[in-house]
């Protein structure tokens, strides 16, 4: 599928004079990419502005972080994220229908209009954050989707309350849970459909509502369109997009993306585990953890000394609401309070700013987030899958004169040709088992996926390969077939 438009590609380099840290460990010491280029492409989607690519197939796009100099996300660069591959390009409104069934006394079979016209509308203001957002900081790295902060968005969001629905449909006071479907489907029968349920509690509490605008527009296509499940203050995995079926049990449902996918150590705030000694007790990913990041100054910026400065960034958490954000610019042993923007509602992100007039010199600020319950952010957070980051970020800045005849020439973005993105090819490296990779890796997904991996274990590697095998159906026939593509992977991606 054709999903991308041509654009120039970029290398964006982070090193120079701003440099955005990923994680802390438990003592505040250096933890970021230190003199790592952080490379990517830079594509155009239907209905989008340039965005970074992670793959293209499904479509994983991130937002450039200049756009969260803005409060809502505009819709043309709202973050990406699919996971299955045959995903619609034409909705025909006139046909399309959102069925309603299960445990209910009365099947309903929704168009466009009814849910316009037959409802009455709700609006709320609420954060997208998928579930592994930042995992390219995870230290020690964990395979998946390297996200950097991108993966999230905030929008106004305009639709119908669930609960509203429901109870046209009549559901049965003895119902449980309720299960939602998406019109895209798996490229493999094996695949497991991507299914999520909610508890009928939840569902029903007034807020999870299904939108059909979004920022007082049309939801974009590749983010949802006709219509978005919205879970305020829950991660991204809830949020289906082209709902088109919701269906009520009397029973807890079952499914692979329920059951045995989006977990995180169960009873353990923000998910948090050691490398040493994994959790045993999984439970399903659910609330957004309380975080804060830094949006300005961005990279390659040159700070002029005794002139005023604004740092600012975003703090966010699970709907409880902000009540502060502190920075420290001595490793943490104080914390001065920054300014907070006016709230935009508990389940929106919420604006932080601090002045300071450096003079020449490096600084490096750390900042953290602290909600209404008290819960704040660690020095250090990991888990297995990368997700629900929320370790207190740094940020190291530079302040120096700067003399254009001394700096003329210094590029801080190198450009490639123009490539059409239905027609870029990933240059894997060559070696012994590239064969066996091309030929049962691309099945599922394009191989810009498992051309931004991270270097893992041997044993890493092992796990993911065996998940795709047992999990997904992997079409990989014989045992020669793994352990080449094993072989490959050790080789190519392997930790050095």
């Amino acid at each position: 599928m054709n999903y991308l438009l041509p654009l120039k590609t970029s290398l964006i380099s982070c090193i120079l004079f701003t440099f955005f840290s990923c994680s802390q460990p438990e003592k505040p010491v250096t933890d970021e990419l230190e003199n790592e280029i952080i490379t990517g492409r830079m594509v155009q989607a239907t209905g989008k502005k340039p965005m970074l690519l992670l793959s293209d197939r499904p479509p994983n796009l991130e937002t450039p972080l200049k756009y969260f100099l803005l409060d809502f996300t505009p819709n043309d660069v709202f973050f990406v994220r699919w996971h299955l591959s045959n995903i619609p390009l034409k909705i025909d409104t006139s046909t399309f229908r959102l069925l309603i069934n299960g445990n209910v006394k009365t099947e309903l079979s929704l168009s466009l209009n009814d849910l316009k016209t037959k409802f009455k509308p709700y609006t709320i203001n609420a954060l997208l954050v998928c579930a592994g957002n930042a995992r390219s900081c995870f230290k020690p790295r964990v395979g998946g989707a390297q996200w950097v902060n991108g993966a999230m968005g905030n929008a106004k969001w305009t639709g119908v309350k669930l609960k509203d629905i429901l109870a046209m449909a009549e559901a049965k006071s003895n119902s449980k849970y309720v299960a939602f479907g998406g019109m895209d489907s798996p490229p493999l029968p094996t695949i497991p459909d991507f299914v999520k349920s909610l508890d009928v509690n939840h569902v029903t509490d007034g807020e999870v509502m299904i939108a059909y605008e979004m920022n007082d527009e049309p939801i974009p296509l590749l983010n949802g369109y006709p219509l978005k499940l919205v879970v305020p203050g829950w991660y991204a995995t809830y949020w289906m997009k082209m709902l088109d079926e919701i269906k009520v049990y009397a029973d807890t449902f079952n499914g692979y993306w329920m059951d045995k996918a989006y977990l995180v150590p169960k009873g353990v705030q923000n998910g948090n585990e050691k490398t040493d000694s994994l959790a045993k007790e999984m439970t399903p990913i659910s609330k957004i953890s309380v975080r804060a990041i830094f949006v300005s100054p961005v990279p390659d910026c040159i700070l002029t000394p005794e002139k005023m400065h604004e740092i600012q960034g975003l703090a966010f958490d699970g709907g409880d609401g902000i009540a502060k954000v502190e920075i420290s610019s001595d490793n943490g042993k104080t914390w001065k309070s920054t300014k907070l923007d006016p709230s935009l509602g508990n389940y929106s992100w919420r604006r932080w700013r601090f002045d300071f007039k450096p003079t020449t010199g490096k600084y490096k600020f750390f900042v953290k987030a602290t909600n209404s319950k008290g819960d704040t952010q660690p020095w250090h957070q990991w888990n297995r899958s990368g997700y629900m980051r929320n370790a207190i970020e740094s940020l190291e800045l530079e302040c120096k004169i700067y003399d254009k005849r001394k700096n003329k020439g210094n590029t801080f973005l190198a450009t490639e040709p123009t490539v059409d993105i239905n027609e870029v090819t990933v240059d894997l490296p060559n070696a012994v088992g590239i064969e066996a990779i091309k030929s049962n890796c691309n099945a599922c997904h394009s191989l810009t996926y498992l051309e931004m991996q991270p270097d893992l274990s041997e044993k890493s590697w092992e796990k993911i390969v065996q998940k795709m095998i047992v999990n997904f159906g992997a079409p990989i026939r014989d045992t020669v077939a793994v352990a080449e593509i094993m072989n490959y992977l050790n080789a190519v991606k392997g930790k050095k």
